[in-house]
């Protein structure tokens, strides 16, 4: 007989981006493990992006339950649409281009609003799911975040009725890089610390996305603490035929602060160089790209070789992916970011295309991309290396030999991923 669990969770389709995928795929797979889930979301969110191809992936037998969410995002929305959409992805301005909206949201946002803006449907759900957990007999539920304010849902329920609590952590709480933006008071800094704190040692089991984050929580907590990666799953897009230009393609938001100026210098001098490189090069981005961004690829002189494709679905993201001849990975050079695993790196590894991830020393990417051997990993004082290794794919573009060998990739696969899960269940 299948064992029921309570899935709660902000974001699942049509909301797009990396978020709502993890639990998507494990809810696919987890009836294979006899485990039934059911799946708890907001009626009425405030989703940043929309990715309604991701509806038809929704298994067919699945519960879902619904209750309304009350969101500032959609107040806020109505005053500067704008800042709000921009701030709600994620995309936060640099300080000195900070609007005094801007300025006085993020410091709303960071202090009226804690652990996050979707607080305030914490009181709501715990009201609505205890009585169904009661009627259903539902004896373990797993929250995921962020937002961290569902762990709250959590911390509650397993308080009120002593069922089996599991806490997914996405990212990391407070050592997220947004948080030092947010114009946190000291009060509210400790505020996160103590909930976080709490979460932690109360869950009956915590799961993270690296190890990194693993190490962080351990210092907090004795609670038990697996770490489950993100995932690829089966390859729903064919065969692409590959780009005839050199493509560089970046897939995902190039924030304010994930600007690599050495790799906009690379290629800028590999052009200036190099008459053939010139000719062939294009690099694409592909997401929501932050206009400091745009403006040091403008600085570089490469403006005219960029095709700004904007966000478009997951989909149509995988098939750039697969006919781009190299693609890009890019993380702020920071502590905060080691811990950061994007779910686009386990698609990457799984597209025979070379990555070149530019990132912090000791990062989990690292490791990835080395024993997977899908590609090279830079620092950001790496100048010389990436040169030539751009350089080195580019000959075996022109010989038509450009692709990768990897290797033990399957335990990423989202059914392994899932099996894990199930274990803990």
């Amino acid at each position: 007989m299948s064992k029921k669990i309570l899935i709660i969770t902000y974001y699942w389709p049509p909301a797009g981006g990396p978020g709502v995928q993890r639990w998507l795929k494990f809810v696919k797979y987890l009836p294979e493990f006899d485990v039934e889930p059911i799946v708890y979301i907001p009626e009425n969110p405030s989703y940043p992006l929309i990715d309604k191809s991701l509806i038809s992936e929704i298994p067919d037998n699945i519960i879902i339950l619904k209750h309304p969410i009350n969101e500032p995002y959609k107040f806020a929305g109505a005053l500067s649409n704008k800042s709000t959409n921009t701030i709600s992805k994620g995309i936060i301005p640099e300080k000195k281009r900070q609007s005094f909206f801007e300025k006085v949201m993020l410091y709303i946002r960071g202090n009226f609003f804690i652990p996050d803006a979707r607080k305030n449907w914490v009181k709501p759900s715990i009201n609505y799911l205890s009585e169904y957990i009661s009627k259903e007999n539902i004896k373990t539920i797993i929250t995921t975040g962020p937002p961290h304010s569902l762990h709250l849902i959590g911390l509650s329920l397993k308080d009120k009725l002593g069922v089996k609590w599991i806490a997914d952590f996405r990212d990391p709480w407070t050592t997220i890089g947004y948080h030092k933006q947010l114009k946190l008071t000291k009060a509210s800094k400790c505020k996160h610390k103590a909930l976080e704190k709490q979460v932690l040692n109360t869950a009956d089991q915590v799961i993270v996305t690296s190890s990194v984050t693993k190490n962080e929580f351990q210092q907090i907590t004795n609670q038990p603490i697996e770490v489950i990666t993100n995932g690829y799953d089966n390859d729903l897009v064919g065969k692409i035929e590959q780009d005839s230009k050199f493509t560089l393609a970046h897939i995902g938001s190039l924030l304010s602060k994930r600007n690599p100026e050495i790799l906009w210098q690379v290629l800028s001098e590999n052009i200036q160089e190099n008459e053939s490189f010139a000719h062939d090069f294009q690099l694409n981005l592909v997401g929501a790209v932050s206009e400091n961004v745009l403006e040091s690829i403008n600085k570089y002189n490469l403006s005219n070789y960029i095709d700004n494709v904007g966000y478009i679905s997951h989909k149509e993201s995988v098939k750039f992916q697969k006919k781009s001849q190299l693609l890009l990975l890019i993380e702020i050079d920071s502590e905060e970011t080691k811990c950061i695993i994007p779910g686009k790196l386990f698609e990457y590894i799984v597209s025979n295309r070379p990555i070149v991830a530019l990132g912090p020393k000791g990062s989990d990417v690292e490791n990835i991309i080395k024993e997977t051997n899908t590609g090279d990993y830079f620092y950001y004082n790496d100048y010389k290396s990436l040169k030539s290794t751009i350089l080195m794919h580019y000959k075996a573009f022109q010989n038509k030999t450009l692709k990768t060998q990897p290797i033990g990739l399957q335990k990423y696969h989202r059914k392994s991923l899932t099996e894990s899960l199930s274990k803990l269940i």
